[in-house]
């Protein structure tokens, strides 16, 4: 993936799938999941079943800028803090959120003091940023025509959602390189954050991407000591956004301008389930992903709590071809164009490229953080693909060209969970034809296997669980299996369930009302099975970012990250309420719910699940007194009172 953004992965394979299936008539039908059964294991609450969805690359304030919480409730966001007022229109505080440019650096830095930066005038024009411009047979949005056999292509939609996947083109003439015209003033937009949506760009609109990459986040977080106070003792500003994007790679990519910048309001209708589910049940404004950059790190971290490396497949540390390894020092002559654009970095090294100044920030913090990079292991930082595919071969030709990382060995939640006898299962979009591609397969309907997302599954990079055929059988499966295994009331202890590359979400390649719209069907099946409904839990959230603002405490807790905030929404009969929580938490968070409710212990001595819950200041929520510290999220339930007779909530 040499590019700053993640690769569309599908369009054309699927627009192949969908004129064979038209040529063809064939249909294809999901088998309830019959080799699992209901866990019976004991749990510290009530919540038998937990469920965590994962969209892609939508930060909190990109979605919840213009969110009103109900009934007293109180939330940090775009609106809240006076940066923006509910048309979209500049709040009395907009420049808190004003973006800088600067120039003159000969190495790496992810901070810049105040004298070395200057504010913009107006914000670099956002892009199109490699959304498609006109409905195709060859991408989509597909032409309408395609309607009667959509179903077969997108199981995860309801019927009355399919014709979403024909809508949304921007009906420009290209699909990156230039302005996105249909966002208002595009050319001449104030300093700082930016409706979206408009009379020219409707809610159901394929809009640009933006860069998401590890060292770039970095720099866009413009994380400083001598920027730290009482409410921000990070010091880190996230006022470079625009800057990296038009700065660090070539001045012929499409990084997405000022898109960074964009919201949607929630005040005008956007993002009208993500809004409905925060006012019933439990939002978190305060959920942040577990590392910098894309989406790969922040799953590995969903499953590990920690990061893994490149190694020879048993353990031992091995260097990845050099072609891969990041070089973030910009190029001579150039405002921030990184030499090399790579996926790993020697983290414990200091003289590595981009390493010193991460280090020595973290060092300079009034709070102890362990870098956590162990001596000789290179760690893979921005996308790569697992070194099994997924069939469970080895890819021999991506782990030689450095695209895809040699198995892991690093103990997963799933590792965990198998030593307790606790069942559990990855359910993958699109995961059967991707099993089916890889085992040869020349069947067109199979195509759609490219719209699997191979690098969003921690498991698939797991020898204990990928490398094992049984293991494999038992715990990946298709997204179809899990709506037959909620229909038919067999569904895990845990599931992770991700969406397919049409409807994740994510930028450019999918639309935020896909994503909800494959919320909806999770949310009508669980409706279907009232029984299992009673005793699950739904985590809703994204998996990253997606290099979008967001105005919230950035807490590091290692070399990997903190990133910002993105949403997370608690579904379930203990979550009602339309409540908002404020303790500071991220990915590794849900892994400590998992272990909390189901007794297991911590995954291993470096994960982050070690780390403490917050104790939040008296005066400030949002910000740990006990840094560094994630919670458990047991604060977004309210389970009753247990056998004790003593409230049993959250901390």
């Amino acid at each position: 993936m040499a590019t700053s953004r993640e690769p569309p992965q599908c369009r054309s394979a699927l627009a192949v799938a969908v004129i064979a299936m038209l040529g063809s008539g064939l249909a294809t039908s999901a088998a309830a999941d019959q080799d699992a059964s209901p866990d019976v294991s004991d749990t510290a609450t009530p919540i038998k079943h937990l469920v965590v969805v994962v969209g892609e690359n939508r930060s909190f304030d990109h979605i919840y800028a213009t969110y009103v919480p109900q009934g007293g409730q109180t939330v940090l966001n775009l609106l809240s803090e006076g940066i923006v007022q509910a048309d979209g229109s500049p709040g009395p505080n907009f420049a808190a959120a004003r973006q800088f440019t600067t120039s003159g650096h000969k190495h790496y830095f992810i901070g810049v003091a105040r004298s070395h930066k200057t504010p913009y005038d107006t914000l670099p024009p956002p892009t199109l940023g490699g959304a498609p411009n006109v409905q195709s047979a060859t991408l989509p949005p597909f032409p309408t025509s395609f309607l009667p056999l959509l179903a077969l292509l997108e199981p995860s939609l309801e019927p009355a959602a399919l014709p979403l996947l024909t809508t949304g083109a921007t009906g420009a003439a290209v699909t990156s390189g230039a302005p996105d015209t249909r966002i208002a003033n595009y050319g001449a937009l104030l300093n700082g954050p930016f409706q979206l949506t408009g009379p020219k760009l409707p809610y159901d609109s394929y809009t640009g991407d933006t860069v998401h990459r590890f060292y770039q986040m970095w720099q866009q977080s413009d994380c400083r000591i001598e920027k730290a106070n009482e409410d921000n003792p990070s010091g880190c500003l996230s006022d470079l956004y625009p800057y990296v994007a038009t700065t660090f790679a070539g001045p012929q990519a499409d990084e997405g301008g000022a898109t960074s910048m964009a919201f949607y309001n929630m005040q005008s209708g956007d993002a009208p389930l993500l809004k409905r589910l925060a006012d019933q049940y439990t939002l978190s404004d305060n959920h942040h992903q577990p590392a910098q950059g894309g989406s790969s790190v922040q799953h590995i971290f969903l499953g590990t709590g920690d990061d893994i490396f490149s190694s020879d497949g048993n353990a031992n540390p091995t260097v990845p071809p050099a072609s891969q390894i990041a070089d973030p020092n910009p190029l001579p002559g150039t405002n921030n164009q990184y030499r090399l654009n790579g996926r790993y970095s020697y983290c414990a090294n200091l003289a590595a490229p981009g390493v010193f100044p991460i280090v020595r920030y973290l060092e300079s913090l009034r709070f102890p953080v362990a870098i956590n990079c162990a001596a000789g292991h290179y760690y893979m930082l921005n996308n790569t693909n697992p070194g099994f595919l997924p069939n469970g071969q080895i890819d021999a030709a991506g782990i030689t060209n450095g695209t895809s990382i040699p198995p892991s060995n690093v103990r997963t939640i799933g590792d965990a969970l198998n030593d307790k006898g606790i069942s559990w299962t990855y359910y993958g979009g699109a995961y059967n034809a991707a099993v089916n591609l890889a085992n040869g397969s020349t069947n067109p309907l199979d195509a759609v296997g490219q719209a699997y997302c191979a690098s969003c599954n921690f498991a698939g990079y797991a020898s204990s669980i990928m490398g094992d055929a049984g293991q494999r059988a038992l715990h990946i499966k298709d997204i179809t299996d899990f709506f037959a295994a909620v229909t038919s009331g067999s569904l895990p202890s845990v599931s992770f369930v991700k969406p397919d590359a049409l409807v994740d979400g994510h930028p450019a390649t999918s639309k935020l009302d896909l994503y909800e719209a494959m919320l909806q069907k999770v949310l009508d099946t669980l409706d279907g099975n009232p029984a299992l409904k009673a005793e699950t839990a739904l985590f809703i959230t994204f998996d990253e970012g997606g290099g979008y603002y967001d105005s919230g405490f950035i807490q590091p807790l290692d070399f990997f990250g903190d990133g910002p905030r993105t949403p997370l929404i608690a579904v379930s009969q203990y979550s009602k309420g339309g409540h908002v929580v404020h303790s500071y938490t991220d990915h590794v968070s849900i892994l400590k719910f998992i272990e909390r409710n189901w007794h297991l212990g911590r995954l291993t001595g470096r994960s982050r699940d070690n780390l403490p819950n917050p104790h939040p200041d008296s005066d400030n929520p949002y910000v740990p007194v006990n840094s560094p510290a994630i919670g458990d999220l047991f604060d977004m339930f309210d389970f009753g009172r247990g056998t004790d007779n003593e409230p049993h909530k959250g901390g």
